[in-house]
């Protein structure tokens, strides 16, 4: 089910009558800057997890790779307990977004 434009219309003159018409551009801009925080965060993850799965295909030390995957782990709410590094990593690919 696609919105079609007399649906965008119908929920813009609500939004209208919520907020008042002073309060749209202000609205926008704080969802603009959440949007582009979130994909900040979102890349930056990636780019670590990348860093990680280099890190174990070159064999560096574990214990750096290990605290670095337990910390994301704990950032996304996984419990970290009785799991190896790859499946915290599954785990963290998974409950990560696809927002592009």
């Amino acid at each position: 089910m696609a919105i079609g434009p007399q649906e965008i219309l119908f929920i813009f003159v609500i939004v209208i009558l919520i907020f008042g018409a002073s309060k749209i551009p202000e609205l926008a801009r704080s969802l603009g800057k959440a949007t582009g925080e979130f994909k900040k965060g979102k890349q930056e993850a990636e780019i670590e997890i990348k860093d990680i799965e280099k890190s174990i295909k070159e064999g560096k030390p574990p214990e750096d790779r290990a605290a670095k995957i337990k910390k994301m782990a704990r950032d996304l709410g996984i419990p970290a307990e009785g799991k190896t590094d790859e499946q915290l990593l599954d785990e963290i690919q998974k409950k990560m977004p696809t927002i592009r």
